[in-house]
């Protein structure tokens, strides 16, 4: 690698590590590349009432189904959702939309929206709408849509014009079969579009959900392949579950070649996280497979190679090794036993990473832990490499949130755990009405979490539990919270609030 590109890998970590520190915007899920569930930001809400809108600067309606956990760049809030409550009327049924609002106020600015996959349902289960969190950078969005693609879209919408090279928007939004629909000043301009199903040879399954990591120039992320209709297939089983795209151009540079897509137990769901072992950047991922790997990032002058690169495999660790590598799906909803998979992403804090995995919660077992491992980059990892392991209650969808001495994790087992991070003792419990998919967020001393039942829970991030503030929102809660510029940003399946300290009424937009 030559100096400058020494010199440009560096000073993209040490603007990436400054832009935390500052904990203004939040442009991804997770914190930096670690993928931390934290927050720097202050001054934020300890309490607040939906009623009275005490401490709600404004609420705005999404669709009916909102998996997406917001993110907030360059004055804008970006959210996935559906279609169900139509913001423009040309677009009328079932459909994937990005929504990009106005941080301040809650206007919306413009809205991606995409037509379902019509093969089979589950390509693109009904009404999920997009799930994926977008991930920016400058004037640039990237997300992955409900279809399977990734996209690269202009932050300014059309308001500065159609920028290309991407010029088919309106064959894009429409339905097939049906005549393109007139662009409009709140669609979305697409700069460039990969089709993973099509281009990368995945079969997706129910839906997309993948947070996309940036690293200099390249994009990294999991492709969510899965299973056929059946639940017991793997019709691909030559597909990548993790590929790396150039951002500029979209162009496919690289793929795990792991060969695991037969071991995929139901999907590849969990995004790809970032650190240093050893003074050397790493990729952390987790397969749809239960098994956690450990790749070298690929150099940043590779621009367009004749095939895509095989990422170099530098780590391996299983996280269930008692459990069955073959035949997997003959385990299809056995609640007593069966394969893992891990829903959230890797945390990594110093030289540990924290990670949650488990029995799957449609079709596999109860069982669930959170570990605390020690990872390397000296190949397959054994159980020594575990500093701790935490049984959960139940399945496990969240990603641990990693403070100074404290670990917090959510279960579908209706409960918080707070944990000593030393240790992984327990040091409280928090039970809720509804289980967890979302993530603990913790953010100036405070944990905050929303729950399937739709309960919004404010918790003290301290060794004694106190619980500060907890809200019925009266909507189901898929996704993290999100703090930027003071403001903690809170989605429910049909709502987007924006919390501020000493707000009064709620702009309803």
């Amino acid at each position: 690698m030559s100096i400058k590109q020494h010199l440009t890998r560096y000073l993209g970590f040490f603007l990436v590590c400054f832009a935390t520190l500052r904990a203004e915007d939040q442009p991804q899920w997770g914190t930096a590349w670690n993928r931390n569930m934290i927050s720097a930001e202050t001054g934020l809400p300890a309490h607040f009432d939906p009623d009275t809108g005490t401490n709600i600067r404004w609420k705005v309606p999404l669709g009916t189904e909102a998996h997406s956990s917001p993110v907030v760049s360059g004055g804008h809030v970006f959210i996935g959702t559906n279609n169900h409550q139509p913001r423009d009327p040309k677009h009328q049924g079932d459909r994937g939309v990005l929504m990009c609002f106005d941080e301040l106020t809650g206007e919306l600015q413009w809205q991606l929206v995409v037509p379902k996959r019509e093969e089979d349902r589950y390509f693109d289960w009904p009404r999920s709408g997009i799930s994926s969190p977008a991930t920016v950078e400058g004037d640039r969005v990237y997300v992955v849509t409900n279809r399977g693609e990734v996209v690269c879209l202009d932050a300014q919408g059309l308001s500065n014009g159609n920028q290309g090279p991407f010029m088919d928007e309106a064959r894009h939004m429409t339905p097939q079969g049906s005549e393109p629909l007139e662009l409009g000043d709140l669609d979305a301009d697409i700069l460039w579009m990969f089709d993973l199903t099509q281009e990368a040879g995945i079969w997706s399954h129910d839906g997309a959900h993948s947070s996309i990591l940036i690293n200099g120039p390249h994009l990294y992320l999991n492709t969510a392949t899965g299973v056929d209709n059946t639940h017991k297939k793997i019709r691909t089983p030559n597909a990548p579950s993790l590929v790396v795209l150039d951002k500029e151009t979209g162009t496919y540079l690289a793929r795990e070649n792991e060969g695991n897509a037969p071991n995929i137990f139901h999907c590849t769901w969990s995004a790809p996280a970032m650190t240093r072992v050893n003074g050397q950047e790493t990729i952390w991922f987790a397969g749809g497979d239960g098994i956690v790997y450990g790749y070298d990032p690929i150099p940043f002058s590779i621009k367009a190679p004749d095939q895509p690169l095989h990422l170099n495999r530098v780590w391996r660790y299983d996280f269930d090794p008692t459990a069955p590598k073959e035949d997997v799906h003959r385990y299809n909803q056995n609640r007593r036993e069966g394969p893992s998979n891990i829903f959230g992403m890797p945390v990594m804090d110093g030289d540990h990473m924290y990670i949650a995995g488990g029995g799957d919660l449609w079709w596999g077992k109860i069982g669930a832990w959170l570990k605390c491992i020690t990872p390397s980059r000296d190949g397959d990892a054994d159980q020594s490499s575990i500093k701790w392991t935490f049984p959960l209650e139940r399945h496990v969808m969240s990603t641990p949130a990693v403070t100074d001495d404290l670990v917090f994790i959510a279960d579908c087992g209706k409960n918080v755990f707070c944990l000593d991070k030393s240790n992984g003792k327990q040091l409280w419990q928090h039970s809720a009405k509804g289980e967890f998919w979302a993530s603990p967020y913790v953010a100036d001393g405070k944990v905050y979490i929303g729950s399937r039942r739709g309960d919004f829970m404010i918790l003290a991030a301290t060794r004694e539990k106190q619980l500060l503030n907890e809200a019925d929102l009266g909507a189901p809660v898929s996704a993290t919270a999100c703090a930027a510029n003071g403001r903690l940003f809170v989605a429910t399946m049909t709502a987007l609030y924006c919390l501020e300290v000493e707000s009064q009424g709620v702009n309803n937009l």
